[in-house]
């Protein structure tokens, strides 16, 4: 059993954010653009080291529905047709506390792939 359990998930999807709340209190917004270029599916992580798939044109993405996967996940229907992810809790967790350094990756890996993303709205 995971040692990170969500209290609450909340989707805005007119802002385009998930709040989740865990039990020992932290509490993160995730933007969907950002839990949909991060996914932990095959499509974006690819099968092994090196092999991840640059996530881009992502910035008006959506979730239609979220899933539960058991007890320990849930699938984000995202309403560009991706729904393969399995997004545990503590990989959301993760996602929350590292959400920073990972998004300024992501802008870095766009701007080294020649990329430009859309103002923000």
């Amino acid at each position: 059993m995971s040692k990170f359990v969500p209290k609450e998930l909340n989707l805005h999807q007119h802002s385009r954010v998930l709040d989740i709340t865990f039990d020992d209190g932290a509490k993160f917004t995730l933007p969907c653009e950002y839990l949909r270029v991060f996914s932990p599916s095959a499509e974006v992580m690819g099968h092994g080291p090196g092999q991840e798939v640059l996530q881009i044109g992502k910035e008006d993405v959506n979730i239609a529905q979220i899933t539960p996967v058991g007890n320990y996940a849930v699938t984000f229907h995202f309403d560009d047709e991706h729904n393969t992810g399995i997004y545990s809790w503590e990989y959301l967790y993760n996602l929350g506390a590292n959400y920073e350094q990972n998004w300024q990756s992501y802008l870095k890996r766009l701007e080294a792939a020649g990329h430009k993303r859309k103002a923000d709205n």
